[in-house]
């Protein structure tokens, strides 16, 4: 991948973890350095996210703007978030219940999420998210695993259907890559690049180390467990996680970043502007294409993805 690519799409839309080291307007909630004394690679539970209480905007094209209230919204992914928490497709599919959109909507299990099958009898729908103090990206990730906070805006229209057919297409090689792994997540590609050096591993198995028990159902797997995965297999010899409650304009955050990757002959911390970025999902949807967005680690749900990449930013 070029990184000439990379940098460009970087500084078109600078990423959040940036905001965080490069200009220290941040409230903190300790940094913490993995594995423990005790040898153990499962982070702290001591932070805590906080729901969402506040309506939430929803600008569907061609049909309207509304306000969403979370206070009382039915989750249709329990078996992924905590009582309380929701996916962007909760709002959507409670739009539909209230009679204020007419919804079509299903479970797809060859790509394991729901989707909108029509709104007001148009096809094709996709979206795009930011929070607070962030911007609209494009993404390549299941509506129903992209978690709600305050401040949230959120943006539908109907998507060309070649490239719609691109995304379902790797939500379904997911689903195939797990099934063949036998129900284990194996990501084929991993990389990590400091400043002065890279790692790269190959069919990485991944856990769960329940990071976020306030967030996710036991056993939800994110990307900071790959990191954690890593580590335990010995691949890693120390990461470092910084706990974020708001970074400049953006609150709430409320999540870990990665500031400190350490093994034989590698080291990289966030200091002085300077830290990581990450990345992952399907190749077809590198970088600003649809895998790099500003969901942090322990809040980016994974299923199987093709690739991860955590890659070095001086702002």
């Amino acid at each position: 991948m070029s990184r000439v690519r990379r940098t460009i799409g970087v500084l078109a839309g600078l990423s959040i973890i940036g905001l965080a080291v490069g200009f220290g307007s941040a409230q903190t909630g300790g940094f913490y350095e993995l594995p423990n004394e005790v040898g153990s690679w499962m982070a702290p539970s001591g932070n805590v996210g906080r729901y969402p209480s506040r309506p939430v905007r929803v600008e569907i094209l061609g049909v309207g703007r509304f306000e969403v209230d979370p206070a009382g919204i039915e989750q249709h992914r329990p078996d992924v978030f905590r009582p309380g928490h929701l996916s962007i497709f909760d709002l959507i599919a409670h739009l539909g219940s209230t009679g204020e959109i007419e919804l079509v909507s299903h479970y797809d299990e060859s790509m394991e999420t729901f989707v909108i099958d029509s709104i007001d009898g148009e096809t094709g729908w996709w979206y795009q998210a930011r929070y607070g103090g962030g911007w609209f990206e494009r993404n390549a990730t299941r509506m129903d695993l992209y978690p709600v906070k305050d401040g949230m805006t959120v943006s539908l229209w109907v998507e060309q259907a070649s490239r719609l057919e691109r995304i379902y297409a790797s939500f379904a090689a997911e689903v195939a890559r797990l099934e063949a792994n036998g129900g284990e997540i194996v990501i084929p590609d991993v990389e990590i690049e400091g400043a002065r050096g890279r790692l790269r591993f190959e069919n990485v198995r991944v856990t769960s180390h329940n990071v976020r028990s306030d967030l996710w159902q036991p056993g939800t797997i994110t990307a900071l467990d790959i990191l954690l995965s890593l580590g335990e297999q010995g691949m890693l010899a120390k990461i470092g996680l910084q706990w974020y409650g708001s970074i400049g304009s953006a609150s709430p955050v409320d999540d870990y970043f990665i500031e400190l990757v350490e093994t034989e002959g590698f080291r990289a911390e966030a200091a002085g502007g300077c830290g990581f970025v990450y990345e992952v999902g399907d190749t077809s949807f590198y970088g600003f294409d649809g895998a790099h967005i500003h969901i942090p680690t322990d809040a980016r749900v994974i299923l199987s993805p093709e690739y991860a990449l955590w890659f070095w930013l001086c702002l």
